[in-house]
């Protein structure tokens, strides 16, 4: 089952880079860093937006969100330029989530002047977190219990900023006291929650944190990231995280993600797109518009050339 090549697509999660002009210390420095995905080598080299549209054809991505990509943390303005640069050159991207340190000294001027770029809709900081469920434990610094990274994190909402988070699901109890304790900024869980223990156990223990935190109605989601260390992106391994990812948030909350380059280490454009499209086959065809295209555009808002798909859609989710 394809997807039309007809069909929109707003890829809510994907990245460019130059590791060649820009310095990204995972990209650029030895050795390399331990990765989820295992050797990223393949993907330590510039990718722009007519690498990536060559990748996505034929689906036919009308939009795309760009995450930060842990560019040089001393400038993470640069990195902010550097988007709307390629947007001006190239169309993509059309959102930005820009970088911002919640936790350093300066968190404060530097989220102000990021709200200040046009395409800047949300700010990602990886918050301190724990390697495994086993070694899980609240109050760490640098966390989301950190009043330190909290007083950062409470500079978003005086900007009109989202957050976007990346952190595993044992950890999401943090996400949900964040969540209540700041109900005016939405929150936009990266990668599903990360769940690639998929053991029976690991996905019990996946689907609890995200239920949790799904009772709070300024998270959405985005269902991304969802492949394993040295398997091929398939749907008998990623179809039933699909799908109970959407059962406990609700499809109106969800949005699909390409996660590329990146995710490129696990299969092809299309191999993922066509993937969530079939996991989604029994849904009406609104609803599988809004995961990959109008919940997108809702959320984030992203700067279009095609202006008819932003009609009547609304502001981001509060």
């Amino acid at each position: 089952m394809q997807i039309s090549p007809d069909f929109p697509v707003i890829d809510a999660h994907q990245h460019f880079w130059d590791p060649q002009a820009n310095y990204h210390p995972w990209l650029s420095d030895e050795p390399m860093i331990p990765f989820r995905y295992g050797d990223y080598g393949p993907i330590r080299k510039r990718y722009l937006p007519p690498d990536y549209l060559a990748e996505a054809a034929p689906i036919n991505v009308v939009g795309s969100v760009y995450v930060e990509t842990e560019w040089d943390p001393d400038d993470p303005l640069g990195e902010t330029r550097y988007a709307h640069g390629l947007h001006d050159s190239y169309g993509y991207p059309n959102a930005v989530v820009a970088q911002a340190w919640l936790d350093r000294g300066d968190a404060a001027d530097l989220i102000a002047r990021q709200a200040s770029f046009p395409l800047v809709r949300s700010v990602r900081h990886k918050p301190a977190s724990a390697a495994s469920p086993a070694e899980a434990r609240r109050g760490r610094a640098g966390g989301m219990d950190d009043p330190v990274w909290r007083a950062g994190f409470a500079q978003l909402g005086r900007h009109g900023l989202m957050f976007d988070l990346q952190a595993p699901w044992w950890e999401l109890d943090a996400a949900a006291d964040l969540a209540a304790d700041f109900p005016a900024t939405t929150i936009v869980l990266n990668h599903a929650g990360l769940p690639a223990d998929r053991s029976p156990q690991g996905l019990e223990g996946w689907r609890r944190a995200m239920a949790r935190l799904a009772r709070h109605p300024n998270v959405v989601l985005k269902i991304s990231g969802i492949g394993l260390k040295d398997r091929l992106w398939s749907i008998a391994d990623n179809g039933p995280v699909i799908r109970d990812a959407i059962s406990i948030f609700g499809w109106q909350r969800c949005m699909f993600a390409s996660n590329f380059p990146v995710d490129s280490l696990v299969g092809s454009f299309p191999t993922i797109f066509n993937g969530f499209y079939q996991a989604t086959s029994g849904l009406p065809d609104a609803t599988r518009r809004a995961l990959f295209c109008d919940n997108a555009v809702r959320i984030y808002r992203p700067a279009l050339r095609t202006t008819s798909l932003i009609s009547n859609m609304g502001g981001a989710i509060r």
